[in-house]
């Protein structure tokens, strides 16, 4: 009788193990998805990475083109200040302690403009070009090539392509 008994116990536990077995490849089976629904997944997904990927480059040009602009402004805004300490540099005085600090702050204020990307546009012997350049006054001289610019009146700045201030500019012929 005890050896009947650990029979039925013994079939009892293979039919729940066997239960078990195929609960968990019935539940395989149930988890797995159709390859349509998979790929129309994968193709989901795939569209969705590559919005994102779209979105983060828009944002990030976005975002330099926001800082190029109120860096311009900025930039526009101080312009004046440079040329008068140009100016400053130029003007006759008998202390010289003085022209030289004037100089310091004047390539200071350089250097901090030439880190920042903006670069003075280029005129004296250039030919004139009406994208960087604002002639106001026109020259006649022979040994001159034709739209050269012989003399600035006010020096330009760009960042980049982007104009800051037009330079005023002499043009010959």
């Amino acid at each position: 009788m005890a050896d009947k008994e650990e029979k039925k116990e013994n079939e009892t536990v293979e039919k729940k193990e066997t239960e078990k077995v195929e609960t968990k490849e019935n539940k395989k089976e149930k988890e797995m998805v159709p390859k349509e629904d998979y790929d129309a997944l994968d193709d989901h997904f795939k569209r969705i990475l590559a919005e994102f990927e779209n979105f983060k480059k828009r944002s990030k040009k976005e975002r330099e083109s926001l800082y190029n602009s109120i860096l311009s402004d900025v930039v526009e805004s101080i312009l004046p200040i440079l040329d008068n300490l140009e100016n400053a540099t130029k003007a006759e005085t008998k202390d010289e302690n003085y022209k030289q600090g004037v100089e310091l702050v004047l390539k200071q204020f350089k250097d901090v403009l030439k880190a920042k990307g903006v670069e003075e546009i280029e005129d004296l012997g250039e030919t004139f070009d009406p994208e960087l350049h604002d002639a106001v006054r026109s020259v006649q001289d022979e040994t001159k090539g034709e739209k050269e610019i012989v003399e600035v009146y006010r020096k330009g700045y760009k960042i980049g392509s982007k104009i800051i201030r037009h330079s005023m500019v002499a043009v010959a012929n």
